[in-house]
């Protein structure tokens, strides 16, 4: 048995039966929910289809609280023989070098329409309409060097008396990683650049969008500067959008810290899917933008909600797939219930992905079911009380260790443990100092030489690089240390240190400080090294106590191990968390079960299954 004496999260929640927006100034004053297309389409989706899922959300969502119907990435791209997620040439764009509905798909969008005319049907069923974009320019536009509009004037931007192409503004070297063929940041430095991004956003605010999810920003794919302008102009517009950011791999409270107050709702991981190591990574992630006060902090024109991901339920297809949906979700229907619950009670953000039209009894039960949901933004407190959980270590079940890169913050202390030391003549190296926590860890080391530009078309890129260094893992130099994955990571999988072949490309570019930070030229994050337990999931229980309406309180066991535990706790313990509270006269109920536990006496106990969760009722008097 485990009884917890308690890892308590404090929340002000409550259970809606049926759930109504509160109309205020404060935009995104609760998490946003809705549905997202990229669970059961990945790219694929058509027009007809969205529309038959946005229809269903209405009828049998939207009284939860599900507003936003939201179409996923490659909206743009033909569906063709060729065309996949990173293809190249398939994109629809227009003069402007903007990417537009492909008219194959979307049919009504044709006539330069783009999606005001699914925008507007959206908008009839009484949901709000959103879509994905990436990061800067697309790299057609680059290759077509289309010119730049000016929305001030409606021609080309002109500033010094040049005529201003998307050439002149997108930054091969800092491509998308895992989209190395699709996008590349802007140069936000320029006006021009600047001037790209403002037309984009205008012209989606013309489309009367409600919600943007912005792409290959934050977490490894970190873009400050982009999200920066990208927010200022949103805040500028007459219309008002919910701003989004993903993924979030990597994330750390202390890199939301800059862009919370930017937008509206951030990924805190990779992307989620349907396995079990995705969803139990989200326990220590909640619990730190938790204890961070992170969660409803002030966001852009509001609030600002960290993001555990879309719910991947129901009717799905796979990452990555040139197909739609196919399979049902592989979670168990005691991990489905985790994943709600959990959710529920990190109050994050809640967008379903499964295909509506085939939404089943027991999944459409779970996702409507009286979650707790957030009426306050008062400041999340973690306390912890008592002695620690135990755990079933990694360590002790014989999982080796991998080496690892993390990238986090330069200004955190985790961070500098990097230093210089010259081989030989004319040779030096960058090393890791792993201090007395690892003495038996041989050094991990790289050799260094000045990134090279070896073509007249780099000279450009020649001053703003100056100095930077190219990493090796050996004194052969035709490979590059390279914090870059060539696909989406889902959130179990750890970023590992790489090597590819040298490049013109910002993600193999560092640069060694004398604090000790070694910095990425793509991201602006630093590196790190960590030893990982392999396949090592996070294990023991864990337990969130939110306390809500007319004096109730809501109490959440989760189970993280492999066998099915008792979980308890004590009347004391619960008192330490809420003084004011006289537990001795809650009765109790538990959601899930419906089981009625009575007048709660000495101590609450429960048999939770592996996996599981079991979230209870406190009515208190």
């Amino acid at each position: 048995m485990y009884n917890l004496n308690l890892i308590f999260f404090l929340l002000v929640i409550f259970f809606p039966v049926f759930y109504q927006r509160v109309i205020s100034e404060n935009h995104a004053s609760l998490p946003p929910r809705g549905w997202n297309s990229y669970d059961s389409f990945c790219w694929t989706i058509s027009e007809e289809e969205f529309i038959q899922n946005a229809q269903l959300i209405s009828q049998k969502l939207h009284s939860h609280g599900y507003e936003y119907a939201v179409v996923d990435y490659l909206w743009y791209r033909k569906l063709v023989p060729g065309a996949y997620v990173d293809s190249l040439g398939y994109d629809v764009i227009d003069e402007w070098g903007r990417v537009i509905p492909d008219p194959g798909r979307w049919p009504s969008s044709k006539g330069g329409k783009g999606f005001s005319e699914v925008a507007k049907k959206v908008h009839d069923m009484g949901l709000k309409f959103g879509f994905h974009v990436m990061r800067g320019i697309s790299t057609q536009a680059v290759n077509a060097n289309t010119p730049i509009l000016d929305v001030t004037t409606g021609k080309a931007y002109v500033e010094s008396g040049k005529t201003w192409h998307a050439k002149d503004i997108g930054m091969k070297e800092r491509a998308c990683a895992w989209m190395k063929n699709g996008f590349m940041s802007v140069d936000t430095t320029l006006g021009a650049g600047r001037a790209f991004l403002r037309s984009l956003y205008h012209q989606y605010a013309e489309w009367n969008v409600d919600f943007v999810k912005h792409d290959c920003v934050f977490g490894d794919d970190f873009q400050l500067d982009e999200i920066t302008v990208v927010s200022g102009i949103l805040k500028g517009l007459n219309r008002t959008i919910l701003y989004s950011l993903s993924p979030g791999t990597s994330a750390t409270p202390t890199m939301a810290k800059k862009v919370a107050p930017l937008v509206n709702m951030y990924r805190v991981t990779g992307d989620d899917w349907d396995n079990w190591g995705d969803v139990a990574t989200h326990f220590d992630v909640s619990r730190d933008f938790a204890a961070a006060s992170m969660i409803g902090a002030n966001g852009l024109l509001g609030n600002s909600w960290p993001d555990l991901d879309m719910l991947p339920l129901g009717w799905l297809t796979d990452p990555g797939a040139n197909v739609g949906p196919h399979r049902s979700s592989r979670l168990s229907v005691d991990e489905q219930k985790t994943q709600m619950t959990l959710w529920s009670m990190a109050r994050s953000p809640l967008m379903f992905g499964g295909d509506m039209r085939k939404l089943d009894d027991a999944t459409y039960g779970l996702i409507t079911n009286p979650f707790p949901y957030v009426t306050s933004t008062t400041e999340v407190q973690f306390l912890e009380q008592g002695p620690k959980i135990r755990t079933r270590s990694a360590h002790n079940m014989g999982v080796s260790e991998k080496l690892v890169v993390g990238l986090s913050s330069c200004h955190v202390p985790e961070a500098k443990g990097w230093f210089s030391q010259t081989v030989e003549a004319n040779l030096e190296q960058i090393c890791w100092r792993w201090g007395s926590r690892s003495k038996k860890v041989k050094p991990f080391c790289l050799y260094k030489t000045e990134a090279s530009l070896q073509s007249d078309e780099d000279v450009e890129y020649s001053e703003k690089y100056r100095g930077k260094l190219h990493l090796h893992a050996s004194n052969s130099e035709g490979f590059c240390f390279d914090t870059s994955s060539k696909r989406k990571r889902t959130s179990k999988e750890h970023k590992r240190a790489s090597f590819s072949p040298c490049r013109l490309d910002a993600n193999q570019m560092w640069e060694l400080s004398n604090n000790g930070t070694l910095m990425n030229s793509y991201s602006g994050s630093c590196a790190s090294m960590k030893l990982m337990k392999a396949n090592a999931s996070p294990g023991g229980v864990r337990s969130w106590i939110a306390t809500g309406k007319n004096g109730k309180v809501y109490l959440a066991y989760f189970n993280l191990n492999p066998t099915k535990t008792v979980i308890s706790t004590t009347v004391s313990s619960l008192s330490k968390a809420f003084p004011t509270i006289n537990f001795g006269s809650c009765s109790c109920k538990e959601v899930w079960s419906g089981k009625d536990y009575g007048s709660l006496e000495h101590s609450l106990s429960a048999s939770v299954a592996s996996h599981g969760c079991a979230l209870f009722i406190l009515t208190c008097t």
